[in-house]
């Protein structure tokens, strides 16, 4: 009974070395290899530096050819394929991801390496360029960059002082924003609060900082960035 279990997988294992044709299977690594780089590639120029970011865009070459190599094996085999899939369930990913768009990235070097495996490289051509448009509209065009609001700033100040000292402060934020707007303020005891919304910083957040402080007696001074890595 041993023997026949060992010929029929031999048997398998034969027609799977036949079915597969070693150029083809070369070629859709280095497709899968190439799509990788790009990926990389949008990562490093569109995915701006965070301070939480992993930096997962080095693992995009290896997950490639390994994701190709695995799809092009389900399609070679059935039993082959129920094992891999047996072998995958005990992977588990400790680190958990950080960021939201790594996600994305992740999920394009996969699509890229599917297409890969079956072969369909003008699906992979087409979504890479349709991937390329997405992220450049979402980088945005001047006109979008004109109504995106790049975050938000908190002062506090003496109640007493807020009359003589916040033209002084607008000057200032005016001097370092292209776009400021006050969103809010609150008088509570003897401490005022004022919350401006903001776009088009012209120069780093500290200068600003700095700057503010001196133009009034600040108590709290807080600069909220929608665009984590803004600090310049």
């Amino acid at each position: 009974m041993n023997n026949v279990n060992t010929f029929g997988v031999l048997e398998s294992l034969r027609q799977i070395r036949e079915q597969l044709d070693p150029g083809l299977f070369l070629l859709a690594l280095l497709a899968s290899l190439a799509a990788a780089y790009a990926a990389a590639g949008f990562y490093r120029f569109f995915y701006e530096r965070r301070g939480t970011g992993s930096q997962v865009h080095r693992a995009f070459p290896l997950l490639g050819i390994a994701i190709t190599t695995l799809f092009i094996g389900v399609q070679l085999s059935i039993p082959l394929s129920l094992g891999l899939l047996g072998a995958l369930s005990f992977i588990r990913f400790r680190t958990p991801i950080k960021e939201p768009e790594e996600v994305g990235f992740i999920m394009l070097v996969i699509a890229a390496s599917i297409s890969a495996a079956t072969f369909n490289f003008r699906f992979l051509v087409i979504m890479y360029l349709v991937a390329f448009g997405s992220l450049l509209l979402t980088r945005g065009t001047r006109f979008w960059r004109l109504w995106r609001r790049d975050g938000i700033l908190v002062l506090t100040i003496p109640a007493g002082d807020a009359t003589t000292h916040m033209t002084a402060v607008e000057e200032a934020l005016g001097r370092h924003l292209q776009r400021y707007r006050l969103e809010s303020s609150s008088f509570r005891e003897d401490q005022a609060s004022f919350q401006y919304v903001f776009s088009g910083l012209k120069t780093d957040v500290s200068r600003l900082q700095a700057e503010l402080r001196g133009q009034a007696p600040l108590q709290t001074l807080n600069v909220f960035l929608d665009r984590p890595g803004g600090l310049r």
